[in-house]
């Protein structure tokens, strides 16, 4: 027999009576009826019942088991009366009866239980995330997380994907945020940069002549945490493809979404007909849904109103009108008669997001215009409203103004709002869609000049000549990018482009935005110069895992699918990281500490030391 266990704590069936078996877990939970002593435990499998009675020699030391310490039970496996069957359990059809018992290990008392689904601070579970990950819920996400990433990598490679590792230490990269560097000791003064994406050897090994790359890659970023945004690190399904346009991206990773998703998920996924996901241009995505990731789930639609308004004689949509800014409306079906408190929270919502404020009309039973600026719109107008929005009798519509890309921010938030509060997301679906056609270039109104929007390496629709055409800002912001984002429930799960990859189209982009062939050959030199021996058109883009799990495991925060999470202030609570290097480790990397670092030191010195 094996040292530890003949089966698993999820194995046992009534077919196995009568057996003798060794089982080996954690102690789930202890109840003691006196004479008999029963015992849940535990493995990564499942939950078996042993059971001990008076008689036994193993009772005491079975009523003195603390949870979670480690055992090994060695037994007869016994069929359970009737009516003490467990119909929760796979296994509750049975027991063992305890002959041997056996402590591996004795548990210290626990300052978080294991058993419960009680919620203790966030805190305490990453301070002692190895117990947190024991408990069911988060070890199933866990678990999911590793079948996840199996079942995207057998798509991959069934698809004639080759998987390429790219290194960990690097160059500074021009992802946009800020990067992890690590100080080289035998290159003083010198640093590495963790990869934010490892987008530029991805972009490399399509010019080394591969054909379709991929990687579950981690990659490094510097930036806050949000509920879909871990700190420090992340993992993302990297793809790039070699001779492809971006319809032949889309159709890979198709298949490799929609399979994985419904694998693991009993939701319904909603796509067009021919199985493809929707597209939907930049520009739509802001003006009907306020966002660039949509959440396709909410039915309410934006629309621009601004030419109802025009000329009327409310001056603050007049005067936005204009000064060239736009309205927006966002219909609220049944809101008309919803207490004053319920329009004064959608106006403190739009406050909190930058906005001055917020108008609305409501439309009684007879179809008249109520609210502060309902007078202002004539009959002709209110009735052109209402069939623009969609709006009957009883239905209010919020309007949100300013510079486009203001209005259609709010309105966005607004919209959401309005789904949550009235219970109008669709439940139980997955909404995949494509938003293309990003614009190449934005104004940057700190620097007061033309700059990339969203991927200063993407191709420009229209190539060179687009380029070369253009002369003013007008035209320069009217060119689209092949540039992609894949958007699930609202959630962002990648961006991706055509890459632009003729140097004489790179250095003509770059020079708009205000670089020099000379910046390009130091800043991205490698990728530049390779450019010049031959490059094939490529493309690609880079689903997150970690978003993914978080759908698939319908978790509204990405640290419920990550084994071992930073806080959202960075930490790393259970290995204590970021710690502080002893001066011998600053010595042999040549670094010195800032008067401002060393004075946060001795300051959170004398706090630990003051709550010691």
């Amino acid at each position: 027999m094996h040292a530890y266990r003949t089966h698993t704590c999820n194995d046992l069936r009534a077919s196995d009576a009568g057996q003798t078996v060794r089982i080996s877990g954690w102690v789930h939970r202890v109840r003691d009826h006196g004479q008999l002593v029963f015992v849940d435990v535990r493995d990564h499998y499942g939950v078996t019942q042993i059971v001990a009675n008076s008689d036994n020699p193993m009772f005491d030391t079975a009523q003195r088991l603390k949870n979670e310490s480690v055992i090994t039970v060695t037994g007869t496996a016994t069929a359970r009366d009737a009516a003490t069957v467990n119909k929760e359990l796979p296994t509750g059809e049975i027991e063992v009866v305890v002959d041997q018992l056996h402590v591996e290990s004795v548990a210290d008392v626990l300052p978080m239980q294991v058993n419960s689904d009680v919620e203790f601070p966030e805190s305490t579970r990453l301070t002692y995330r190895f117990l947190d990950m024991r408990r069911e819920k988060l070890h199933q996400n866990i678990v999911l997380r590793s079948k996840v990433i199996s079942s995207l990598r057998r798509r991959m490679t069934d698809q004639g994907f080759l998987e390429y590792q790219t290194p960990i230490l690097t160059a500074s990269s021009p992802e946009g945020a800020r990067d992890y560097l690590v100080p080289s000791r035998v290159h003083p003064g010198k640093f590495y940069a963790l990869p934010q994406a490892p987008q530029m050897f991805k972009q490399l090994l399509m010019v080394s002549g591969f054909d379709k790359y991929f990687q579950v890659a981690p990659c490094f970023r510097d930036e806050d945490a949000r509920a879909d945004r871990s700190p420090g690190e992340f993992y993302q399904l990297d793809i790039e493809m070699s001779f492809v346009t971006q319809e032949d991206v889309f159709a890979a990773i198709e298949p490799v979404l929609s399979g994985t998703f419904a694998e693991f998920s009993d939701w319904k996924i909603i796509a067009n007909a021919d199985g493809t996901f929707p597209r939907i241009t930049y520009d739509d995505a802001m003006l009907k849904y306020g966002s660039d990731k949509p959440d396709l789930r909410n039915p309410l639609l934006i629309a621009d109103v601004g030419d109802i308004w025009e000329g009327s004689e409310f001056s603050i949509f007049n005067n936005v009108i204009k000064s060239g800014g736009v309205v927006r409306g966002v219909p609220a079906p049944g809101c008309a008669d919803k207490p004053r408190s319920f329009f004064d929270n959608m106006i403190e919502l739009a406050k909190a997001h930058g906005a001055k404020g917020l108008a609305y009309i409501g439309f009684d039973a007879d179809g008249a215009g109520k609210g502060p600026i309902a007078k202002f719109l004539s009959p002709e107008k209110t009735a052109a409203l209402k069939e623009r929005l969609g709006l009957v009798n009883g239905d209010a519509v919020f309007f949100s103004s300013g510079a486009v890309l203001d209005a259609a921010t709010i309105a966005g938030k607004v919209r959401t709002a309005l789904g949550e509060q009235l219970n109008l997301i669709e439940q139980g679906v997955f909404k995949f869609c494509w938003v293309v056609d990003f614009p190449y270039y934005e104004w940057n109104e700190d620097d007061k000049k033309i700059d990339f929007s969203h991927n200063p390496f993407s191709m420009p629709q229209g190539g060179l000549e687009v380029l070369q055409n253009a002369k003013t800002d007008a035209d320069l912001l009217a060119i689209k990018a092949f540039q992609y984002d894949i958007v699930c429930n609202g959630v962002e799960l990648s961006s991706g482009a055509i890459r632009n990859h003729k140097p004489e189209i790179m250095v003509k982009a770059f020079e708009i935005a205000g670089y020099t062939q000379a910046d390009i050959e130091s800043k991205f030199a490698a990728l530049f110069n390779a450019f010049k021996y031959g490059a094939p058109p490529h493309g690609g883009l880079a689903p997150g895992v970690d978003r993914m799990v978080m759908l698939l495991a319908d978790e509204p925060n990405i640290r419920e699918v990550i084994c071992f999470p930073m806080n959202q202030q960075a930490q790393d609570l259970l290995m204590q990281a970021p710690n502080v290097a002893d001066e011998k480790q600053l010595r042999e990397l040549h670094l010195q500490l800032s008067p401002k670092a060393k004075q946060a030191l001795e300051e959170e010195r004398e706090k630990n030391a003051t709550a010691a």
